[in-house]
């Protein structure tokens, strides 16, 4: 499994602390069960197939690129252990290009979370999990409110298409939900952050020389995430050793 430790600030709001210093025995366990269904849902795809469609995946990829998508990749494998359905496929509809609209889409009894991914390297600048977690909180209003600096894009039409197609297994109810978002958005009927359950993600990546300072850092200076507006908030935070330990599971 992937422990963390959880604070929590209201029974609305928690963070989600996890460190990944390396892909030790128990974790690649983990990653060979959950792999193909975060990459293609529940699809017959071989657990080598998919490693290496990730691994074409990602060889024109800039770092950055490659950091973003790792990222997301590990909080999707949290929340499946965690008991969350993930209701869209990691890999796009678009062969090879980069998921639009919202990082993710998930359900839980009854209850559907959306989630925004950042992140970064230690070598960035003041790089620190709570900017990460401001900006990823920031982009979920935006997008939902119709204000998202990226554009007019409608972010429930990718949503709804990832819902809809058949190795995801969406139910009918959270389809027609989304697909009434996606309607109103078009009509300019925005909608407001705080009447969704979220999930705003850091991971920070140490570039190869583990350092307990970014978890340090976050576990003592967290209030900031009740602020937050959402029905429910799920903040969470990883800080990984590298890139590279997941190219090398990869690779196996």
């Amino acid at each position: 499994m992937l422990p963390s430790e959880i604070k929590t600030l209201s029974p609305q709001c928690e963070l989600h602390v996890i460190d990944i210093p390396t892909i030790d025995g128990n974790l690649e366990k983990l990653l060979d069960k959950f792999l193909v269904a975060i990459c293609e849902g529940d699809s017959d795809s071989e657990l080598s197939l998919v490693k290496l469609r990730l691994r074409n995946f990602f060889e024109d990829k800039r770092k950055n690129t490659k950091m973003g998508a790792i990222a997301e990749f590990f909080v999707h494998l949290y929340l499946q252990e965690n008991g969350y359905k993930q209701e869209f496929l990691f890999f796009n509809l678009e062969e090879g290009s980069i998921k639009k609209g919202f990082d993710g889409f998930f359900s839980k009894d009854s209850n559907t979370f959306l989630l925004e991914s950042k992140s970064g390297s230690i070598k960035s600048k003041k790089i620190s999990h709570k900017d990460k977690l401001k900006s990823a909180y920031s982009d979920l209003e935006n997008y939902v409110s119709g204000k998202s600096e990226k554009g007019k894009n409608n972010p429930w039409k990718n949503a709804y298409n990832h819902a809809s197609h058949v190795d995801v297994g969406t139910e009918k109810s959270i389809r027609k939900k989304i697909k009434k978002l996606q309607d109103n958005f078009d009509l300019g009927d925005y909608s407001n952050i705080k009447d969704f359950n979220i999930i705003p993600c850091s991971t920070i990546f140490l570039d190869g020389a583990w350092d307990n300072g970014m978890t340090s850092e976050i576990l003592v200076d967290y209030e900031f995430i009740s602020k937050f507006s959402g029905n429910t908030v799920k903040a969470v935070c990883v800080t990984k050793e590298s890139i590279e330990i997941f190219f090398n599971y990869l690779g196996k």
